[in-house]
């Protein structure tokens, strides 16, 4: 007998996906066994259901008998507690259910015919492991029923020829009761699980039709790695406008939560090459979700989760004594830069109109409110990286450039006292980032600073931290707030290529910021782990600066510390490259293919790389 999970075959093992659609293509092989197992999977592009083809290969020269099983765990609202399971032999299926939330699954054989075996049990209680023990010998005992933490498992016996195959169906349909699972369930059984991967497999080609029209401008060894990215990016937003940081659960297993939650700074990020491709109605959706969830005062929180409900967080309400919201600013900003954006490339009057008075003008409007007087520039708030609560170099940046960019907004709309306001509010931060956010000490821009109070009440002074921060020269150079040819940027550029032993003939990958110790395994010997979002900011500054064959050199590297899939993970271990953490990220993605989108774009391109040769 041989369980059905492709973990479990350990002799060759290829994920990846078809070509051009978010089709999962996995080939699982265990030489010993003689068995070969080919899979097709993905979620239907109409309904909510997970399907999956799996091509059982008999590789000895024998008939044999092969029972291949499939086990199910559903974490219904992220708890094992209070669940049922039951088979319904009317459907010859499983149903998971707990409040409203239904999950029925099945398999069938190529002849049309149901799972032969299947069991109910209960999963990690009682000192029992799982009703997946009772497939070890190869029979199910066939329970029907069980609740609490509960697991269920669906068995099939196949006959195979000698060097023979067959074909299996499996698939899960989700629904807020039994009745709309069951009704997306029947729909599945009703027109064949193959014929619905093959329309989910169109959808998804059609959907790729504005990234086509750009494909001839990259080069050929990348362009299934940006299609793949792309795809990845797509999987990872929500239909009602939420954008997931990473669908990777194994976080779970180790840290306190996933990252199954929407950041409107990686939601913003994520969309930025999207909107440059041509999708407008995902980040029009994104405009519409953060409307919903933009709090009376006109600023975003920390993360939601995809339903617009308040995510988990680790920001305090009250700082030194002081009361704070507990928020990321550059997070509301982001979204204002992201509208500029998206009126600059669609000049969409209409749009721009509805979203005007109940999104950009309330999130501007608490931009500008939230300015220290004494400095002009943001109070403080968490960075971008989430640890530390400071005025900062990148936040400062991001909200310089909304506040320009929803200038402009006001403007088109003849809102003249909103456009002088927000301008004017833009060109004191300017002014005073240029005195107060550069450190000529270390030649870099300071991660930032706190306002520190004293006791015998004479002005308060600022306690600077002078990290060197990869979004601090980033923030800097993207967003405008130092000039791109500026000595500021140039000295900073020179100190980050110290700090982290960068050089403009490697590809050295880079951390987010010294002595980074999340998921570092050795700080004693490194000062972080490499990043694919600091590395690749490193290319785009690169490219903005005209130095093309650098900025190759570093996308190559990327390129092959991908997963055949095109998966990026979020940081990678030193030494190794191992992933770390999340994979995928989505804003690692979405940096590749923004990066990919300003190499192929660039005019000087080749004469660049002529001159290199």
């Amino acid at each position: 007998s041989l369980v059905g999970s492709e973990m479990c075959i350990r002799d060759r093992f290829i994920s990846d996906y078809e070509a051009g659609a978010l089709v999962s293509d996995i080939q699982a092989a265990n030489e010993s066994l003689g068995v070969t197992l080919e899979f097709q999977g993905c979620v239907d592009f109409e309904h909510d259901v997970y399907m999956r083809n799996v091509h059982v290969i008999n590789q000895f020269n024998r008939e044999r008998e092969i029972r291949l099983f499939f086990h199910q765990v559903m974490r219904i609202s992220n708890s094992l507690n209070g669940d049922t399971a039951q088979y319904l032999p009317d459907d010859n299926a499983i149903l998971h259910y707990k409040g409203r939330r239904a999950f029925i699954c099945s398999a069938m054989k190529k002849d049309g015919l149901p799972f032969d075996q299947f069991s109910v049990g209960v999963y990690g209680i009682e000192g029992k492991e799982g009703t997946f023990r009772d497939a070890e010998d190869g029979w199910l005992e066939g329970n029907a029923v069980e609740h609490g933490s509960v697991d269920s498992v669906v068995g099939l016996n196949l006959q195979l020829e000698a060097h023979g195959s067959t074909r299996v169906s499996y698939w899960v349909a989700a629904g807020r009761d039994r009745r709309e699972a069951l009704d997306a369930f029947a729909k599945t059984k009703n027109q064949g699980v193959h014929e619905r991967i093959v329309k989910t497999a169109d959808y998804w080609r059609a959907w790729l039709q504005p990234a086509n029209t750009f494909l001839d401008k990259v080069d050929p060894v990348l362009r299934s790695p940006f299609i793949k990215s792309l795809l990845i990016t797509k999987a990872h937003i929500d239909n009602h406008g939420a954008v997931i940081a990473s669908t990777d659960t194994t976080m779970r297993n180790y840290s306190r939560d996933a990252y199954a939650y929407c950041w409107p700074r990686d939601a913003a990020f994520a969309l930025w090459p999207l909107l440059r491709l041509g999708y407008f109605r995902e980040v029009e959706q994104f405009f519409h979700f953060c409307r919903r969830v933009l709090q009376p005062e006109g600023f975003l929180m920390h993360k939601y989760q995809a339903d617009g409900s308040l995510g988990s967080s680790w920001h305090p309400y009250s700082v030194a004594g002081r009361v704070v919201p507990p928020i990321q600013e550059d997070e509301t900003a982001i979204v204002l830069f992201l509208f500029g954006q998206y009126y600059q490339i669609t000049d969409n009057k209409e749009q721009l109109e509805a979203f005007y008075d109940t999104l950009i003008r309330p999130a501007a409007n608490f931009l500008v409110s939230y300015i220290d007087e004494a400095t002009k520039l943001p109070h403080a708030s968490y960075d971008i990286w989430e640890r530390r609560f400071l005025t900062t170099t990148y936040t400062t940046a991001i909200v310089y450039a909304a506040l320009q960019a929803v200038a402009k907004l006001a403007e088109v709309m003849g809102r003249q006292q909103d456009a002088v306001q927000w301008q004017t509010v833009a060109d004191d931060i300017h002014v005073a980032a240029q005195t107060l956010l550069f450190n000529p000490d270390k030649k870099y821009f300071y991660k930032g600073f706190i306002r520190q109070q004293k006791s015998d009440g004479t002005q308060p002074s600022l306690m600077y931290e002078d990290t060197i921060d990869t979004s601090s020269f980033y923030g800097a150079f993207m967003f405008g707030l130092f000039d791109l040819h500026g000595s500021e940027v140039q000295q900073s550029f020179e100190t980050l290529k110290q700090t982290f032993h960068f050089s403009d003939e490697n590809a050295t990958p880079i951390p987010r910021f010294e002595h980074d110790e999340y998921n570092n395994m050795d700080l004693e010997h490194n000062i972080g782990n490499p990043w694919f979002v600091s590395t690749l900011w490193m290319a785009q500054y690169y490219m903005e600066t005209k130095r093309v064959v650098q900025a190759e050199r570093i996308i190559q590297w990327v390129h092959e510390h991908m997963l055949p899939s095109g998966v990026l993970s979020e940081q990678l271990l030193p030494g190794s490259n191992q992933f770390v953490s999340v994979a995928p990220l989505a804003w690692s993605q979405a940096e590749f293919i923004n990066t990919i989108i300003d190499l192929s774009s660039d005019p000087i391109k080749e004469i660049t790389i002529a001159e290199s040769s």
